[in-house]
């Protein structure tokens, strides 16, 4: 993997979001040469960012920073040693009216929802434990399997498919399996009753966060900042639009939209979505891996902030929506998720999440009338008087969410098999570029692991063992495990 010449590899890396930016600090700081290519001209963190409106902060999507992982928490310290705030962490769900604790609290559901109902959701999560459906593939039956199928249509179906557009039953198991591994009823109940904490608590069960002063953002600016001090390069609005690799001279070369001068590298880390690279490589892919890349989908997302008068009276960083007729899936709010996103203290600022295919009537609706459709969506939940919002702004994010179809494995594999066999310095990392629905810290693990096999010459560590559980560490330890070091 090292050039003939024994120099230092030289590193393009496409995509200046975690996976990416982990991957180039982790490589400047060996000394190796890197550029790093992102096609937003203005923002580096790519589904990480923070978006600046008027002095207010606001979040894609909301992101904890958490994880099982000592050395990504250790790093997140070494990037922002002064500005990493501490911060409860509260989230609800809107059903029917009432809001409810997630995880759900088995005295609060066991009022709210009323005896009888609750005594049929208990009759269901038994019914489930002892009559299990077997190998369950489909999200449906996998959850059902976890909560019995009447918590299930009460608390994941509605939100879940306006986050997919589709039935439950076309939604792989694996999501749900990475997601929320490890979570069931009982557990959830565990925790209400006598609590939880330390290393090994599910993530999704987790009390507090850090996060940056000025939201995530703040965070690859950071690292960013630091890859161009050590002497590496980030080119902002550089978009990739074609790679070739020369098997003869063992290189890349990238060109970019607007045009520039063509960059050459050794190895190029690609955060892209995985459609989108498999398309722009020469000499082409096999017809069978751009059918797969053809096949592979994405979900869409945008976001809805307003500014709305008078200081929200709400403690929540974020309410899951599951009423079907109001067709944002969540609320952000984002002063539970720092003070200092919301400049103003007569203000409140909302984030509205909308899910959506690129195209349709969500995304293609104009902004106008997006913030119109958001003031009064947020009125409806009781959240915010719709009279009190003074000013709004849109963010669209394409290829937020890589869709897990019953299909999507076998699409992935066949990819990864091609690169192995005839691209091997090329390394697929993070969320869209791995087609991988991972948290951020293991979307920067796929990007420090990749540079570290650059800068040992040999694939060291495999990419694809780094997952939701953080699997990717010795028991106890704070050292990534090489490849072929044993069973997790």
């Amino acid at each position: 993997m090292r050039p003939e010449s024994g120099r230092a590899p030289r590193v393009a890396v496409i995509g200046a979001g975690p996976a990416g930016l982990a991957a180039a600090y982790t490589l400047a700081k060996e000394g190796i040469p890197v550029t790093v290519l992102e096609a937003d001209p203005r923002y580096v963190g790519g589904i990480s960012r923070t978006v600046e409106y008027k002095g207010f902060h606001f979040d894609i999507g909301g992101h904890r920073f958490f994880s099982k992982s000592k050395e990504i928490e250790d790093l997140w310290t070494e990037l922002l040693p002064e500005d990493m705030l501490d911060r409860p962490r509260l989230s609800r769900i809107l059903y029917r009216g009432q809001l409810y604790s997630y995880p759900l609290k088995a005295a609060e559901a066991l009022w709210k929802l009323g005896f009888f109902e609750s005594f049929l959701c208990g009759l269901s999560y038994l019914r489930a434990r002892l009559r299990p459906v077997p190998n369950a593939t489909n999200l449906e039956d996998w959850v059902g399997n976890q909560f019995g199928r009447r918590l299930f249509r009460t608390f994941f179906k509605t939100y879940t498919e306006k986050v997919w557009g589709v039935s439950c039953k076309d939604i792989s198991a694996d999501w749900a399996a990475q997601r929320i591994k490890g979570l069931s009823l009982a557990s959830a109940i565990r925790n209400a009753l006598v609590g939880g904490g330390g290393s090994g608590q599910v993530k999704t069960l987790i009390q507090a966060f850090r996060y940056p002063r000025y939201g995530p953002g703040m965070m690859w600016a950071a690292a960013a900042a630091r890859v161009q001090e050590m002497g590496g390069e980030v080119r902002m609005g550089q978009r990739v639009s074609a790679c070739r690799w020369d098997e003869g001279t063992r290189q890349w070369t990238l060109t970019c939209q607007p045009g520039s001068t063509p960059l050459t590298a050794d190895h190029v880390i690609s955060s892209a979505p995985m459609a989108e690279l498999v398309r722009s490589i020469t000499p082409a892919f096999s017809e069978e891996s751009l059918r797969a890349a053809a096949s592979l989908k994405y979900r869409d997302f945008l976001t809805v902030a307003l500014i709305a008068r008078g200081r929200s009276e709400l403690a929540d960083n974020w309410i899951y929506i599951h009423d079907p007729d109001i067709r944002a899936g969540r609320v952000q709010n984002f002063r539970s998720w720092s003070p200092y996103m919301v400049p103003d203290e007569a203000h409140s600022c909302y984030g509205l999440e909308y899910f959506c295919f690129e195209g349709d009537g969500i995304w293609t609706m104009p902004d106008a009338d997006l913030i119109a459709l958001a003031r009064r969506e947020l009125g409806r939940t009781g959240l915010a008087r719709p009279e009190t919002v003074v000013d709004g702004c849109v963010v669209r994010q394409p290829k937020a969410y890589p869709f897990y179809d019953r299909d999507y494995t076998a699409h992935v594999g066949t990819i990864r098999a091609e690169i192995e066999r005839r691209y091997p310095q090329l390394h697929l990392v993070g969320r869209n570029g791995m087609h991988r629905y991972n948290n951020q810290d293991h979307a920067m693990m796929t990007g420090i692991l990749a540079a570290r096999n650059i800068a040992a010459g040999r694939q060291i560590y495999d990419l694809w063992e780094v997952n939701q559980d953080a699997e990717y560490h010795e028991a106890g330890g704070t050292e990534p495990r090489p490849r072929g070091s044993g069973p997790a």
